[in-house]
């Protein structure tokens, strides 16, 4: 087997390994609530953005009154 098609097979297992690595670590039970609060961040975003806009609104009426 040539050089270049050994070095092809290693480079292809050890990719496969690092990705499975990644894998397993992004499912691993350790890091769920970690990966929970980082989903819920857009949704924080936008609550505060909400509140941001009905303060801005609420600003504009009593500064018209």
């Amino acid at each position: 087997m040539p050089l270049t098609t050994q070095i092809q097979v290693v480079w292809t297992v050890v990719v496969m390994i690092i990705f499975l690595a990644i894998v397993f670590w992004a499912w691993s039970g350790r890091r769920k609530e970690s990966f929970d609060e980082a989903a819920n961040i857009p949704l924080e975003e936008e609550n505060f953005l909400q509140e941001e806009i009905k303060s801005t609104e609420v600003n504009k009426e009593n500064s018209n009154a």
